[in-house]
């Protein structure tokens, strides 16, 4: 049975010149053609950002669009040259698909898929996808796209985030009374194993080992990631303990 996989469109290959404005990068393609590219990530795609690296892009006929172009992977050399996502604007899509195929034993039998609901304390909230679990259980998912990695360890996040913090506060608030459930999305296929980003933001790394010990679900899925698409490898081994620095 072949591998699920997640196609991309057709991607043209090119060198990144410049990122600026966070949602802008100068790209020189491999055809002699300078372009500017959406750069659909606001965050500061640390390892995953490099003057001079090889990226490839897509193109969208939408007359609508600003940009004719989006800036879909980056190749990156922590252990060997490995092709990273930088559109994060996909993961969610790719793990609405895969929801749709039932590709996570983990989260047991669901009849429902539901994108975007509110929820929290004060329902100003959005969950990533709420699901009803099969027995009437609401499960919630929360994803997160993760490309930050020392060596084969992805590591979230890359820098502070306080949106982060609270999403693992309102999963842990929804124990025990339907299943919460923190989804990271290892957007490059090097990375075997998954631990919080302390360096980065330790408050979060704290919450997120609290949020599991009162049952918060921690999916670290690993996806490989090329020009031809976005394939499912597994599960990430969790590692939790403060990493040495």
């Amino acid at each position: 049975m072949a591998p699920w996989t997640y196609p991309f469109p057709p991607l043209y290959p090119g060198t990144l010149l410049k990122r600026y404005k966070r949602f802008l990068a100068d790209i020189e393609l491999d055809s002699g053609e300078t372009i500017t590219a959406h750069c659909p990530n606001t965050g500061p795609m640390t390892g995953v950002c490099h003057i001079g690296g090889r990226v490839m892009v897509s193109h969208h006929d939408n007359p609508k669009r600003k940009l004719a172009y989006t800036w879909e992977l980056t190749e990156v050399h922590d252990t060997v040259p490995t092709w990273a996502g930088t559109n994060t604007a996909l993961p969610n899509r790719v793990i609405k698909s895969a929801l749709e195929a039932r590709l996570f034993p983990e989260l047991g039998d669901y009849d429902e898929i539901k994108s975007e609901v509110k929820y929290g304390r004060d329902r100003k909230s959005r969950i990533d996808f709420l699901l009803t679990g099969s027995d009437g259980t609401p499960i919630y998912v929360e994803v997160k796209n993760t490309t930050w990695a020392k060596d084969t360890l992805a590591l979230f996040p890359d820098t502070v985030t306080t949106r982060g913090q609270n999403h693992l506060r309102e999963l842990t608030d929804l124990v025990p009374t339907a299943r919460a459930v923190m989804l990271y999305f290892i957007n490059r296929g090097d990375c075997t194993a998954f631990a919080p980003g302390d360096s980065a933001d330790p408050e979060y790394g704290e919450l997120l080992r609290a949020a599991i010990a009162q049952g918060v679900t921690v999916l670290p899925c690993r996806f490989k990631v090329d020009p031809q698409g976005i394939q499912y490898l597994g599960l990430a081994e969790l590692q939790l303990d403060p990493l040495e620095t």
